[in-house]
């Protein structure tokens, strides 16, 4: 018998400084069997880092040729792409192809540093791709706020991101790899 997805409720008041985007979402994720919860939070920073009117969750891991996240117009184009992880070159060509911005979030420094390395040299040729790593560190306390109804409280200045619900209080200092700055 096939595991099925867990639900989660989150309840996100967003206070970007930076992009003046101040807003509350209700947010209902599906976490795949094979998610962790490292990885759905990373998912959620980086709806905060990114959150649009527009901005969506896909299926994720369930299907290869949609991203974790998307924002598309109403002509259905895509507007935005948003990967967690390591995709390959050809992963990255095809989302660069299709969408007019591509954003590429890693969260684990010893297969992301790696990662990069190895695939840096031919990411030049791509002027709509930004890759962001999230310290370990940081993205493993993230954990710390997982309960199955989440109420978060995000702010974003100066690139820094603190996140919070009533008892935890964390940040995070997403640092851009590509384009170099």
């Amino acid at each position: 018998m096939a595991l099925k997805a867990s639900i989660f409720k989150i309840s996100l008041d967003i206070s970007d400084m930076d992009r003046h985007y101040y807003q509350s979402h209700s947010l209902t994720l599906a976490r795949h069997p094979s998610e962790t919860d490292l990885r759905m939070m990373v998912r959620v920073v980086a709806f905060a880092l990114n959150a649009h009117e527009d901005l969506a969750f896909t299926k994720g891991l369930s299907t290869q040729d949609e991203p974790d996240l998307w924002n598309k117009s109403l002509s259905d184009e895509i507007e935005l792409w948003i990967d967690l992880g390591q995709p390959d070159e050809k992963r990255i060509r095809q989302a660069c192809g299709k969408a007019k911005q591509v954003l590429i979030y890693g969260y684990q420094n010893r297969q992301a540093g790696p990662w990069f390395k190895g695939i840096e040299a031919s990411l030049g040729r791509f002027n709509n791709l930004k890759v962001v790593q999230i310290p370990s560190k940081q993205a493993e306390a993230l954990e710390t706020l997982v309960s199955k109804n989440m109420s978060l409280q995000v702010s974003i200045q100066d690139g820094e991101v603190f996140i919070s619900n009533e008892d935890t209080q964390l940040s995070v200092i997403p640092q851009q790899l590509f384009p170099a700055q």
